[in-house]
């Protein structure tokens, strides 16, 4: 997963099935005894699942925007609206009232839509199509010479929010950026004002893609497309933000798209994952599991299914019963929580996939996937950890715990296609596990190296993405769960060799005193420029590290009240989940993580 890394990665927050005698008379303290407890006191060292204290640094309104739009809108749907609202007051910060309906100032002028491909830009998760996560000098307009003059431009806040999620896209002129509502924004690049803001019916997790459209109802050529945590994928007109399609792309009722959608040539390929099943499944009550993890081709211009491939071929039987006298079913889980990456001279994409769910274990979980563009056939797969089946159940030894539960070691992040100092292509892709590994893509994924950067666990080795530059690939370290002491460091590793240049260990933390919720865990994604590597902390710090040296260059503590463009009260937290994006002479990230130090806002750099 990846609510969090896994990309449970974060994981969610509360296993919901509410009593029928409590619709009746809402009490929340009831309700989130009944509902809620067993998920947030089973493990409260897990680095995933909140515990109640870091609940309570959450506003009411943000928790009932996760059970109604957000990573918990499945399971919130099994409580009334009533019961809802009665958990999210009882945990919600004692004092809080909703934010006023604010927006980021309307911009005076709206600008035709350049070329998004003819100016710096940094497009979707990676960057590009091989998801390395690299700018150029010239795209990133910025120098390691530049970062003792970086300033804080201006901040976003996002509303009824206690994390930042969607990774920015800077590209044609604009910055596009999603909240946990659901709210899409357009904002001005250089003020942060707004030229438009389009609501998904669910919560928005996922970077932005922007691509050509020649489908009916655009005023422009370009169309930003995305998917949200109800498995919904939308085609927005990137000049005025109104819909142009919308297709739910997996029928679960589970399901959600966590990893950004990927353009290319007039298709667009999404990734699936089973965003709350294995949560659910801590559940005895609960019918184990019947989710499987996808990849689906769209035509970009009608939003219709070209292809579907899922990385568990067989769909799930009946197995029985749990100790709770409840059906069990399998194979599931196997999702896809980050972005294909596309190779254009072999005509595939690669994918990195999750656990199993329920037993029996499958080939094509844990692992780097070669699917074929045009058709989506599975070309070929690299299991780096077999037999890994693994649910909530597994953490209080549940009734839906497989006999042989697994590590819950996904590959939550993005392969990357880098081609090796003299010639010849690898993919590399780091897992939970704490391992990278380099693949042959001429070879049917067989191993060139592997590199430990972590010790591994549920909560993340390698977490949400490495970056390389040709010379060196970047991996930054979780290993939250292992305890605050061992969480974080940074490695840089050879790409041709597959052996260490360098490393260093977690950072001071920004936040004070070393404990479960301040720590040096690097879980966020690192982006990559010449001569600096950027890796945002759980302590709150995003850093700016030589790539020749490991040495930190530059600093910033988002631990603060920071006051935003659109008026919304916003502070810093646990950066975590999405990377910095280095465009045009500026520098954007989000700081705020529910599952660490909750925080709702979107911070833009530049040196003037």
């Amino acid at each position: 997963m990846p609510v969090m890394p896994s990309c449970r990665a974060a994981i969610l927050f509360l296993i919901l099935a509410a009593s029928p005698a409590l619709a009746q008379a809402p009490d929340g303290a009831a309700v989130f005894e009944m509902a809620c407890a067993t998920c947030h006191t089973v493990s409260p060292s897990d680095g995933r699942t909140p515990a109640v204290g870091t609940l309570r640094a959450l506003t009411p309104e943000a928790i009932l925007t996760a059970l109604t739009t957000g990573a918990m809108r499945a399971q919130g749907e099994s409580l009334s609206d009533a019961q809802r609202r009665a958990v999210a007051a009882f945990l919600g910060r004692a004092g809080s009232t909703a934010a006023a309906p604010t927006a980021a100032p309307i911009c005076s002028s709206t600008p035709p839509i350049r070329d998004p491909s003819a100016g710096p830009s940094w497009i979707g998760w990676g960057n590009g199509l091989p998801n390395t996560r690299f700018q150029t000098a010239d795209e990133a307009g910025l120098t390691a010479a530049d970062l003792p003059r970086l300033t804080l431009k201006w901040a976003f806040g996002f509303p009824a929010a206690r994390s930042g999620r969607s990774q920015p896209t800077f590209g044609g002129g604009r910055l596009l950026v999603a909240g946990e509502g659901g709210e899409v924004y357009s904002l001005d690049p250089g003020t942060g004002c707004q030229h438009w803001m389009f609501r998904a019916q669910a919560g928005v997790r996922t970077s932005i893609a922007i691509g050509t459209y020649a489908g009916e109802g655009a005023e422009g050529p370009y169309a930003a497309y995305f998917g949200d945590v109800g498995a919904n994928v939308y085609a927005v007109d990137l000049l005025t933000g109104l819909q142009l399609w919308t297709r739910r792309v997996d029928d679960h009722p589970l399901a959600g798209v966590t990893g950004s959608p990927v353009f290319h040539l007039g298709r667009l390929y999404v990734p699936v994952a089973g965003l709350g099943e294995e949560i659910q499944a801590g559940s005895a009550q609960y019918e184990c599991c019947t989710f499987r993890g996808s990849v689906a081709a769209l035509d970009a211009n009608t939003g219709e299914v070209i292809w579907k491939t899922y990385t568990i071929p067989d769909p799930p039987a009946r197995r029985g019963e749990n100790p709770a006298g409840t059906t069990r079913w399998g194979p599931s889980g196997g999702g896809v929580w980050s972005a294909p990456t596309l190779d254009l001279e072999r005509r595939v994409l690669y994918v990195g996939t999750g656990n199993g769910y329920s037993d029996p274990p499958q080939p094509y979980t844990n692992a780097v996937l070669a699917l074929d563009m045009r058709t989506g056939e599975i070309r070929w797969a690299f299991q780096a950890t077999k037999g890994d089946v693994w649910n909530l159940a597994c953490m209080s030894n549940g009734g839906n715990c497989p006999p042989d539960s697994g590590p819950d070691f996904d590959f939550g992040s993005s392969p990357m296609l880098v081609t090796r100092p003299g010639g010849g292509d690898l993919v590399i892709a780091g897992q939970k596990s704490g391992m990278a590994y380099a693949l042959d893509p001429d070879a049917d994924g067989e191993l060139v190296w592997e590199y430990r950067a972590g010790q591994g666990s549920m909560a993340g080795g390698i977490q949400w993405g490495p970056a390389a530059d040709g010379e060196h690939a970047y991996f930054a370290v979780s290993d939250s769960a292992v305890g605050p002491a061992e969480a974080g460091g940074l490695h840089a590793v050879n790409i041709a060799t597959g052996q260490a240049a360098w490393s260093v260990p977690p950072q001071p933390p920004a936040c004070g005193a070393l404990g479960p919720q301040c720590h040096g865990a690097q879980s966020a994604a690192v982006s990559v420029m010449p001569g600096v590597v950027f890796s945002g902390s759980s302590d709150g710090a995003m850093r700016a590290f030589s790539t020749e040296t490991g040495e930190v260059l530059w600093t910033y503590d988002t631990n603060r009240a920071f006051p935003t463009v659109n008026g919304v009260p916003a502070t810093g937290g646990s950066i975590d989940g999405p990377g910095p994006v280095v465009a045009g002479g500026m520098l954007f990230f989000n700081s705020g993580y529910a599952f660490g130090r909750p925080g709702n806002v979107l911070l833009a750099f530049s040196v003037d």
